[in-house]
């Protein structure tokens, strides 16, 4: 039987944050075993870390919503390296990905995701955004799957209610909204419907296209985000000059469940 923790990512206390099953496993498994327990789940994600030897890699890890596998998620690798820690796995964790190879140190409380940078390229405002949001965009802009759209204000952010079957029929599949914050120097929320997450609590793998975009409107590459979905979650981003590439992104998590799959 295969074990698996339920983690809540990006908060210190249970029933916040965005949560995550984890599976840390030594044998390989198909495609098709690994999107149906994903579906099984039906969390936003859920990890498959695969022990494995490798110079650059000590694990192999996919991330599966219930409906497909995805190429970067920030939360599910929080979630995984929480649990290595949890069982006494020493760090940093190097995994290698569908996103190249990620490495995660611990730091006091906090783990810190090294991954790539993403750059919105600014666009026209897509045909039928407006609408879908029920907001107007302020600027908008694409890097591979996200569509990235500013909102006038911090209460526009979280009082959109869009129109999600809407927001599926735009070309790419998660869109960003952002504004300036007042607590946090950014807020953020995230859509996905197109790919089976309505709305994402709390998306490390948003914040490589927020952070460049905010470090260079704030003039700063330290910030503080907090994605104000109904859970909710707070972030810390560094983007390293000798490393323009890359951002790190600081976080905490909590266990909240484990058990055993019986399959």
């Amino acid at each position: 039987m295969t074990e698996y923790r339920i983690v809540d990512a990006f908060t210190d206390r249970p029933l916040a944050g965005n949560p995550a099953a984890v599976l840390i496993l030594d044998e390989p498994y198909t495609d098709e075993w690994a999107q149906g327990v994903a579906a099984e789940f039906n969390l936003a994600e859920t990890a498959f870390a695969r022990r494995i030897e490798d110079p650059e890699a000590d694990f192999e890890l996919r991330w599966f919503t219930p409906t497909v596998e995805i190429d970067l998620c920030g939360h599910a690798t929080l979630a995984t390296s929480h649990v290595l820690t949890e069982l006494g796995v020493p760090g940093p964790y190097r995994f290698t990905t569908r996103s190249g190879i990620l490495t995660v140190t611990a730091d006091g409380d906090r783990l810190w995701m090294d991954f790539p940078v993403n750059r919105a390229e600014k666009c026209e405002v897509p045909d039928g955004l407006v609408e879908a949001l029920g907001a107007p965009a302020v600027w908008t802009g694409t890097v591979g799957e996200f569509l990235l759209v500013e909102l006038a204000d911090e209460d526009t952010v979280r009082g959109l209610a869009p129109d999600l079957s809407a927001l599926a029929g735009q070309p790419q599949n998660v869109v960003i909204v952002t504004a300036r914050g007042t607590a946090a120097d950014m807020v953020s929320r995230v859509f996905g419907p197109s790919i089976g997450i309505p709305e994402d609590p709390v998306t490390g793998a948003a914040h490589t296209v927020l952070a460049p975009f905010w470090a260079e409107r704030l003039g700063r590459t330290e910030l503080t985000a907090h994605q104000v979905s109904r859970r909710g979650g707070g972030l810390e981003l560094r983007l390293p000059a000798d490393a323009p590439d890359r951002v790190l992104i600081g976080g905490t998590a909590v266990s909240v469940a484990a058990g055993r799959l019986h399959l």
